[in-house]
């Protein structure tokens, strides 16, 4: 995207992880933004104003009754300049001001009173961050729409060890590009992703599954959800952690998800199918667990499960989107226009799982978005880079 004129308000809380925010202000300068930055008391403890003053070439703000560069009240036109409004790092006390509303110096007072995006940044002590009060705190604040990013985990500056390391600069100015990227332009339309894996039983205690982690149905989940779609994730087995402020449907098996999909489907504008769904399931699960006979081989009779994507192609209305996932491991384009055709689909997303950066269980995704019109081919990139994607050829779809 072009961060040429967009206007990013980088609040900077007392934290040993001041300094990394240094790296956050020079990476979004590089990348062509404006950046102000705001510094609490504290804050100027860790790190001198005039290195973010050098930094981002505009006056550091640091105290409320300072006379302001610009005939403005400065706080009101700091708040009404912003594009995103980010603080890194987020201390606990930042965090509890925000919840409270309480505006007491030139940051709480500040965010309190912007309209644009607000995105923290945590850092602080596991106990703190893991505290009754901090995650009501949290809480609170995600049900207004403020967003998080991190904290990570690892080896804290006081020696503990666990979550509560600010998350690093590129990771903090990727979250901030995507939601300059978003703008709301799917507000209004309503977008359900299936994602993870479904597990067909075999006995009580055994299942037949596939390597999904849903990241990259969650991925989109996230994305649509912050260019403002109702988002409707319905889930299977996964082990990535679970997008918030989306509705979550949970299945497990294959006739679960054909179930939930024949009920949500038709609500929806757009649907999305990146789970992993398995083809064959055990045709009699038992209902006691197999025991073990030594020296004798098992046979397991499969019978194939409902093809999902084709049954709900079948029943596509007008003005509906529908999406696909191919993962394959050759003849990739080949099988996935197969698929795109057989489905009724409007686009399928193909990508080879033995590439190395794509696939399951990594972060990033290597993909070949297919129309009946065209091929897409695209680099590696994030997930959620690929979600954005995704999502801008969804809308070009449906002009």
């Amino acid at each position: 995207m072009n961060w040429t004129g967009k206007n990013i308000v980088l609040g900077v809380t007392g934290g040993i992880a001041a300094y990394k925010s240094a790296e956050v202000v020079s990476r979004l300068r590089h990348l062509g933004a404006c950046v102000h930055v705001i510094m609490t008391k504290n804050a100027t403890e860790f790190v001198a104003p005039l290195t973010f003053q050098t930094l981002s070439a505009n006056a550091v703000v640091t105290d409320t009754f300072s006379a302001p560069e610009y005939w403005n009240v400065e706080h009101v036109a700091l708040a009404k300049v912003a594009d995103v409004f980010v603080i890194a790092p987020a201390t606990a006390n930042i965090l509890a001001k925000m919840a409270c509303g309480i505006a007491d110096d030139m940051l709480s007072t500040t965010v309190l009173a912007t309209k644009a995006p607000v995105l923290v940044a945590p850092a602080m002590n596991t106990g703190m961050w893991t505290a009754e009060a901090t995650r009501q705190n949290v809480e609170t604040l995600r049900k207004r729409g403020v967003r998080f990013v991190g904290p990570g985990t690892g080896i804290l500056a006081c020696g503990d060890e666990g979550a509560g390391r600010m998350s690093e600069p590129a990771e903090i100015v990727e979250k901030i590009g995507e939601i300059l990227a978003g703008e709301n332009d799917l507000a209004g339309l309503k977008v359900l992703v299936t994602a993870g894996a479904t597990r067909e039983r075999l006995d009580p205690v055994r299942f037949l599954t596939n390597d999904s982690s849903g990241k990259m149905g969650f991925a989109l989940a996230e994305a649509a959800r912050d260019r403002g779609a109702e988002v409707t994730l319905v889930k299977g087995s996964t082990t990535a952690p679970v997008p918030e402020n989306v509705r979550i449907v949970a299945i497990e098996s294959a006739a679960d998800l054909l179930a939930a999909m024949k009920k949500e489907t038709p609500k929806q504008d757009i649907v999305i199918q990146a789970a992993a769904v398995a083809d064959y399931r055990p045709a009699a699960a038992s209902k006691t667990k197999i025991k073990k006979k030594a020296g004798e081989p098992l046979t397991i009779v499969l019978e194939e499960n409902p093809d999902i994507a084709k049954t709900i192609g079948k029943t596509k209305k007008q003005g509906q989107t529908f999406v696909g996932f191919a993962a394959e491991t050759d003849h990739v384009i080949r099988h996935a226009e197969e698929k795109l055709a057989a489905k009724n689909l409007d686009m399928i997303v193909a990508n080879d799982v033995t590439k190395p950066g794509a696939g399951f269980n990594t972060d990033t995704n290597i993909a070949t978005l297919i129309t009946k019109e065209a091929k897409k081919e695209l680099p590696i990139m994030s997930k959620r880079q690929l979600a954005d994607v995704i999502l801008d050829e969804v809308l070009g779809l449906r002009i």
